[in-house]
């Protein structure tokens, strides 16, 4: 993963972008194989962190966010409730046909399918 400045950090969490944009599946596989995970704000300055480098890169970015087994409803990676959200308005509204989560370059959220090229964003 070269990095080349494109750092953040936040509370204990360290954000890394490699500029590449891949499906979300690739996306994190590259985080986990750096031995992190696809970034995924818990708090308000999570979220602005995670936005500074989507506006940096002007590119959507996934979050490691995904849509459980109830539609609708979505989960952190490793399955826990969302304890934080910034959904755009009227968002999410794919209905099990949109399983993962991007950030716009304004900070906000929209539930997308899994299969488009979006930045990855890791978080270490």
């Amino acid at each position: 993963l070269a990095l080349n400045g494109k750092i953040r950090e936040v509370g204990d969490k360290i954000l890394a972008s490699n500029g590449k944009e891949v499906d979300f599946a690739s996306a994190l596989e590259s985080c986990e194989e750096a031995g992190g995970t696809l970034a995924t704000p818990m708090n308000e300055e999570e979220n602005k962190a995670i936005l500074d480098i989507v506006k940096q890169y002007n590119r959507y970015a996934y979050l490691g966010i995904k849509e459980g087994e109830t539609s609708g409803q979505f989960n952190y990676i490793n399955g826990m409730p969302l304890n934080y959200t910034k959904w755009y308005q009227y968002e999410p509204n794919g209905k099990g046909t949109e399983k993962c989560v991007e950030m716009y370059t304004d900070g906000s959220w929209k539930d997308r399918k899994c299969n488009l090229y979006r930045l990855t964003i890791c978080e270490f």
